[in-house]
């Protein structure tokens, strides 16, 4: 399996990936993941089985400590030099799941990150996967007041470096 980052010519793979992994009121647009990519394209991990794209993980980085539906829709709120990394997805094709790859894609997010010196990363997900992310040593930080993206009660986690 290859890892890298994103390039403008890989956005529809993104989307099509992305519109098999959330229901629609979740998933990112190819026009959202156009404008993605060009303000942070180097914060998409993406994972390929020879030339297919089957996993990703992706989100921006920022000096905002809490996520909020804002930062899915406005690219542009993108710091290169703020502190925390977001995690705005964790994406794997269905018959690529339970192999281990999205661990292997947020692994490398994490050592990125502890690279580029951020202070750490925050990331929403749903109740059931509070185990799957403390793994990574994320911590809930409990039901997020900042983010209900696609009418969900998101719970906001943090890993801090």
């Amino acid at each position: 399996m290859k890892i890298r980052y994103a390039k403008m010519e890989d956005v529809a793979a993104i989307a099509a990936v992305e519109a098999e992994c959330f229901p629609p009121a979740e998933a990112a647009t190819e026009k959202e993941f156009t404008e993605r990519v060009r303000y942070y394209g180097n914060h998409f991990w993406l994972m390929f089985e020879q030339e297919k794209l089957i996993a990703f993980v992706d989100g921006f980085v920022t000096d905002e400590q809490d996520l909020m539906d804002e930062m899915y829709e406005n690219a542009a709120m993108h710091n290169e030099s703020g502190a925390w990394q977001m995690i705005f997805g964790v994406n794997t094709l269905p018959d690529y799941r339970k192999h281990g790859y999205a661990g292997e894609l947020i692994r490398r997010a994490i050592e990125d990150a502890k690279q580029q010196g951020r202070k750490g990363l925050v990331l929403t997900c749903k109740e059931k996967l509070f185990s799957y992310y403390a793994k990574f040593g994320f911590f809930d930080e409990g039901v997020s007041e900042k983010s209900t993206h696609g009418n969900v009660v998101w719970h906001q986690m943090r890993l801090t470096f």
